[in-house]
This record gives structure tokens, sequence and C-alpha cells, in this order.
């Protein structure tokens, strides 16, 4: 029998959001007609009574509740960064509050106030967001107690299902407890002692009755694609759900469009990341973050200004070559971080017991205050905000023949923070693969709204983060 938080924890937040949604409407009539509001926006034509309102209130729930449930915000297991949360709740709110809107043509009698509905846009999103928060803050701390967890299994042996089966091992709330895995052949003595090894293909059925499997995780590399046909016959008639985390991020990420010239159709595998008007966009919002944070964090970085001065002796600024859009070179900027002969030896990449930095080094290099500079950099528009990050021609020249398309980062300007740093794919114990994968993963899907995510993200990731270095 299911856990009864798939039933409990849906109605909760159903229940949690109709009350956000009243209590923004009451916020928003109070703001509007008794709040020292009024003195900005005088009241002339009366107040108008509350009993319309609870009456419009009534009527439009319903309507909100399934613009929220078409974006499936009522499903378990939603584990995700607040953030996240929060820009889908602006769109159902401004979709929601647009059938609302609609809705009072047929009660034009009525005085509703334009101004109410722009505080309901506005109040509905705060409320929304702050409940939704403790609802996630809920549910994960039921997962982390262990109650309501799904029964995963993977099949697999390769990094990907290693990290995979470590990952959710150790993060329980995201929901899944992993029971162990199957492989094609019998592992070796070595890996079947670190995971639960559950059997071969042929034993899949039978396991998940046994242990209660409602999840099984596929992680096969690219060659063994064929095996997925043969696992998908053996489960025929059970009741169970299969997600494929593919090994070869080109499977998840290929966006194949057919396009029609002249009454040919063509099919379009490779496109440019970004039209023209994508590019202004992206450009005027760079220019305007860094602005806004250049002079937000000035206080910060004339004391780091002294730090670094007073603590070692050499210049203020790393500046460094580096390759950036379409192969162009620049020279990034830095807070000195290391010894001025920290690269006598030649290039090397930096490790966690680096002996190079100096005494206020490492710390600014784990909190990337080493960074604030290169806003000086997007400014100059050598860089973005958000892309994936610049790397030297040294290390480029020794990658990109064996790590997959490497070479595809330099599609885009590359950036402060990105979509690889904000999932801890940085310093030297992460795969560069992966965070190619990943920087791929932020060209081929990129926004403007993408790109406001990983700058919250990054955020919470320097000051969580443990591959930072």
């Amino acid at each position: 029998m299911k856990f009864k938080s798939e039933i409990y924890i849906p109605i909760l937040t159903v229940l949690f959001d109709m009350i956000a949604i009243i209590a923004s409407f009451l916020l928003s009539y109070w703001i509007r007609f008794y709040s020292p509001f009024t003195s900005i926006f005088p009241i002339t034509n009366g107040i108008p009574g509350m009993s319309g309102y609870l009456f419009f209130i009534l009527a439009t729930i319903p309507v909100w509740i399934l613009v929220f449930q078409s974006f499936k915000m009522y499903r378990l297991n939603r584990v995700v960064f607040i953030m996240d949360e929060f820009f889908v709740i602006m769109k159902c709110v401004t979709i929601s509050l647009i059938f609302s809107i609609g809705i009072i043509f047929f009660f034009r009698e009525f005085p509703y106030s334009r101004l109410v509905f722009l505080l309901i846009w506005v109040d509905a999103i705060v409320i929304l967001t702050i409940v939704r928060y403790m609802l996630l803050k809920f549910e994960k701390t039921l997962y982390n107690r262990g109650i309501g967890l799904k029964n995963v299994a993977i099949i697999g042996d390769n990094e990907q299902a290693e990290k995979i089966y470590s990952k959710f091992n150790k993060d329980k709330f995201a929901g899944l407890k992993v029971t162990g895995y199957f492989t094609k052949n019998i592992p070796s003595d070595t890996i079947s002692k670190e995971r639960n090894f559950l059997g071969n293909y042929d034993s899949v059925p039978d396991k998940i009755k046994e242990f209660n499997l409602q999840k099984i995780i596929i992680s096969l590399p690219q060659k063994d694609f064929g095996d997925l046909f043969e696992i998908f016959k053996l489960c025929e008639g059970i009741n169970i759900e299969f997600m494929l985390t593919p090994e070869f991020i080109e499977v998840m990420t290929s966006k194949l469009k057919v396009e029609e010239v002249d009454g040919i159709p063509f099919m379009k595998i490779k496109s440019f990341p970004m039209n023209v008007w994508n590019q202004m966009v992206k450009r005027v919002f760079d220019i305007f973050f860094s602005i806004v944070f250049l002079l937000l964090t000035s206080p910060l970085m004339t004391i780091l200004t002294i730090l670094v001065k007073v603590t070692s002796k050499g210049p203020l600024f790393y500046k460094q070559e580096r390759v950036g859009l379409d192969g162009k070179k620049f020279e990034i900027y830095k807070f000195r971080s290391m010894k001025t002969d920290a690269e006598t030896g030649g290039p090397r990449f930096v490790s966690v017991d680096d002996d190079r930095y100096t005494s206020i080094g490492k710390f600014i290099r784990k909190y990337s205050l080493d960074e604030l500079p290169q806003y000086l950099n997007v400014l100059k528009g050598d860089m973005s905000v958000v892309g994936p990050r610049p790397e030297r021609e040294f290390f480029i020249n020794q990658m990109k023949g064996s790590i997959n398309k490497y070479l595809e980062r330099n599609r885009v300007k590359c950036g402060i923070t990105g979509w690889a740093q904000v999932n801890g794919l940085r310093g030297s114990q992460t795969s560069i693969q992966t965070r190619i994968d990943y920087d791929i993963y932020y060209i081929e899907n990129w926004s403007l709204i993408f790109d406001l995510k990983i700058i919250f993200k990054t955020l919470k990731e320097i000051f969580i983060s443990k591959t930072a270095m």
C-alpha cells in the first residue's frame, strides 16, 4: 500500500494555495482602501463593499487551482529550489489573474478597482512563494525522516549510475530510497560490496515485487541502448516507472527541428543558440545587472582590495588570457588569490590542498570573491553574467580532443557563473565531461528566466558549495 502522503501532501498543498489566494485578495483590498497606501493613491469614488470581492474570490479560486494544476504544481516529490518554484508561481499567478479579470465582464455593475488587481498580482506571488517554501521544507523533512520514500533501483554500473546511487543515498530529501542496482553481467566483488547488487536483467521483474519498487532509473552508455528493449519486454504488465539518464547528453539535448524552405522540408540539427534579439536582451541585462552589482558591492571590493595588498606582495588584480565567444581571446580580471610565482612550472588546475594560495587567497576563492572584478569584463563585452566558464587556451588544446563537444561551449559568451557551477560542478574533483554536458544544456535551452534562475542559485551555491576552490 502506498504511503498516505501521496494523498495528503497534494491535498494539503491545494488547501494552502487556496488560503494564500484568499489572503492575497483580502490583503490587497485592505492595502488599497484602508492602509496608508491611500495617501499615495487617494480614494475618489468611495470604498466598495467587501462582499463583491468575497464573491469574486469564490468564483475565481477554481480557475487558479486549475491553472496551477496545469503547470503540475500538485505532484509529489517536488524537490526543487524555491526560486524554481518562484518563476512557475509568477507564470501561474499572471495567467490566473488574466482569466479572473475576464470573469469581471460578467459582473460589470460592481466597481472593481484596477489597482486592487495589481496589488493582488504582487501579493499573491509573495504569499504563495512563502507558503510553497514552507510546504517544500515540510515535504523534505518527511523524506529526511524516511517517511513516504519511494523504493527505486538503478540499472547500470557506469560512472553516472554510481553518482546517482551515492547522491540519492545521501540526499534523502529527494524522496527516493535506492534499494540496489542491476547490471547485464555480474559485477566485481568490489562494486557489489559498495552497492547492493540485486541481479542481472532477468531478475528485474521478481525484484520489483520483492522490494516493492516504484521506480527504476536506467543509466546505460549509448552502446548499450539496445538493452532497453529487452528490459521493457521483461517488465511488460508490471506497474513500474522507468526513468532514463543517458550517459551522453546529446541524446537528451539534441533539438531536431523541421524547417520548410520553398516547399522542401529540412531537418535542422544545429542552429544559432540565440537570435539577434535575444543577444540584445541578454546584453542589456548584463550591463544593467553589472552596474547595479558593482555599485552594491563597492564597499566589499574596497575591503578586498586592502586585504589583498596587505597580505601579500604583488599586483592587486590577476590578469590572464582566456578564450571566449567564437574562440576570441581576451584578458580576464580577478582579485589575486595566489602567489606571484604560482605558475613558474607551467599552467595547472587548482587542487583542494593547493599550496600556491596567499593567506587570504583560499578564503576569497572558496566564496568566489576573487571573481568580482569580472563584472568589468562583462561591461567591456568580453563576458556575460551567465554562461560557460572561460578557459585558457593551454587547457582547451589538451581537452578538445578527448572531451566530447568541448568546443561547443564557445558558441556563446563565457560567464561569471553557469549552469554547471550552480549544480556543484566546480574544482578538480568533478568530471570535466559532465561540466561540458551542463554547459551545452544551457546553450541549447537559454532564456532570460533561465539566467535569473542560475543567478539566484549561485547565491546559494557560494555559501554551501563544498567543491568551490
